[in-house]
């Protein structure tokens, strides 16, 4: 007898039940309609750390939302003002003013509606997120004048009350810029043994600060050269806003009249070799300032200020403008410039200039118009002047006045000592916050100095310097609260905040 063999095989009768129970399934989920509860797929500063550089956070969603029922439940704690805006599913908050430095957050979206939930008549509300996001450390930096700290490079965390020093004993640190993340601080510094204050050369330090979330930062304190002094002197440097390039003031040892600017990359390729030194092929200039754009240099030239290129002809600038005399200040886009105006009578015109060619004077002063910054935050801009007080003896008295843009209402915040003009202002990249220092100048004999001794722009000896910290308020609330500055536990000059 011959057997037949069965027609359906095991395999086979699982896979057809299976198929039968998936189908009995889809239709139930088709009969109970959809069920999908909506939810937050993305939050992109999710655990990240945040700068004044970073405006929007976007949240993404599983489904189609009911746009004003997001808007109405979205809770930020701390609050941040801003405003929302729509692609689909991805919603994006741009923040109104930089996040405070220091804090950290809490993102909440809690009974925010399915966008389809009330046309089909059911209460369908997105899963409960929270996320979370803080903002960077307040952070300072200054040149100490304690024994342990004096003419270092110190760093001191406000948040965390933490201090490091950045610099070895055998440099005198004379002046310095951070790099755009704040792990880098490019400085110039002459060695203990040489009191020439022309002899400076570059370097960079480590700050072990990280400028990216997720990233372990290099150590403190490791120092590399970056340029020396055998040749040339290097009186004075900018750091451009993007970090890559370095634009240097150095005059010929041997031929005073060889004098002018140099430009080098900032950044190492890994290699043993040294960036390219160039030299920037313009007639020789005074102040200068690299612009926004991280592509010209702003410069002192003549009876005027010019806009010279990094790259290309330096001789044929991209603007010149006459009636000035020295650019203080650009705004963080390039839109709008402080600059100075030098009068016959002596007096100085400080003016705002745009780049739709609006010249508007600002304010007239007697004295100086030392230091100035845009604040980010607001149309504020703050500045550092002085007001001569006695001709005879010309004493000038250095005062910080915030300056309203819009409606050019001037506001004095702070009268300083006076004769003060090594006086030093630094506003905060949050805008909430400006420090200044308060130099005491050494009173010995100059013979008896040791040659290590701190000394000023001007070459004067100093004693001591206290740190002052000055909180802000905009200019409207300013005028309404008495807001005074604060000394800080620290002794230094030459104060900076980290990025």
């Amino acid at each position: 007898m011959i057997k037949s063999k069965a027609f359906i095989q095991p395999l086979d009768r699982i896979a057809i039940a299976l198929i039968l129970l998936l189908s009995v399934l889809i239709g139930l989920i088709i009969l109970q309609g959809d069920v999908v509860t909506a939810r937050v797929r993305e939050f992109t500063w999710q655990n990240q750390q945040i700068g004044s550089e970073d405006n929007s956070f976007t949240l993404t969603f599983s489904r189609p939302m009911d746009i004003k029922s997001v808007e109405d439940n979205l809770k930020i704690d701390p609050p941040l003002a801003g405003k929302f805006s729509w692609a689909g599913r991805r919603m994006v908050y741009t923040l109104l003013t930089p996040a405070p430095y220091g804090t950290n957050y809490k993102v909440q979206l809690q009974q925010a509606k399915d966008k389809f939930a009330q046309q089909e008549g059911k209460n369908r509300v997105i899963q409960p997120f929270v996320g979370s996001f803080r903002t960077r450390d307040r952070v300072i930096l200054y040149i100490g004048t304690d024994q342990q700290e004096q003419g270092r490079l110190v760093l001191y965390n406000l948040s965390q009350e933490q201090k490091k020093i950045l610099t070895p004993k055998d440099l005198i640190a004379m002046d310095f810029e951070s790099f755009p993340d704040g792990e880098k601080i490019l400085f110039s510094a002459r060695t203990t043994k040489n009191e020439d204050l022309l002899s400076a050369q570059l370097y960079t330090v480590t700050t072990g600060v990280s400028g990216k979330s997720g990233e372990e930062a290099e150590p403190a304190g490791k120092v590399d050269l970056i340029l020396d002094s055998k040749d040339y002197q290097n009186l004075k440097f900018d750091l451009s806003p993007d970090g890559q390039t370095i634009v240097i003031q150095r005059g010929n040892k041997a031929n005073p009249g060889d004098f002018g600017l140099w430009f080098m990359s900032a950044t190492s390729d890994g290699s043993a070799e040294k960036p390219a030194l160039k030299r920037l092929e313009s007639q020789p200039g005074g102040d200068f300032m690299i612009t926004p754009d991280s592509q010209a240099v702003a410069v002192a030239q003549g009876q005027g200020a010019a806009i010279l290129p990094l790259q290309g002809d330096a001789n044929k600038p991209l603007d010149f403008l006459p009636q000035f005399g020295l650019v203080q200040a650009f705004s963080k886009d390039g839109s709008q410039a402080a600059m100075v105006r030098f009068n016959t009578d002596y007096t100085r015109d400080l003016f705002l200039v745009t780049n739709q060619g609006v010249q508007k004077q600002l304010l007239k002063t007697t004295g100086s118009i030392l230091s100035c910054q845009f604040d980010i935050a607001s149309p504020t801009l703050y500045c550092l002047l002085t007001q001569l007080v006695s001709k005879e003896q010309y004493i000038e008295q250095p005062y910080v006045v915030a300056i309203d843009l819009k409606t050019g209402q001037q506001k004095p915040l702070l009268v300083l000592p006076p004769d003060q003009r090594n006086v030093q202002m630094s506003l905060s990249a949050d805008g909430l916050g400006l420090l200044f220092d308060q130099v005491v100048p050494e009173t010995k004999p100059t013979a008896s100095l040791p040659t290590n001794t701190l000394k000023t722009d001007e070459g004067d000896a100093i004693a001591t310097s206290s740190l002052w910290l000055m909180p802000l308020l905009p200019i409207a609330d300013a005028a309404t609260v008495e807001i005074r500055p604060e000394q800080l536990p620290l002794a230094g000059f030459r104060p900076r905040w980290l990025p």
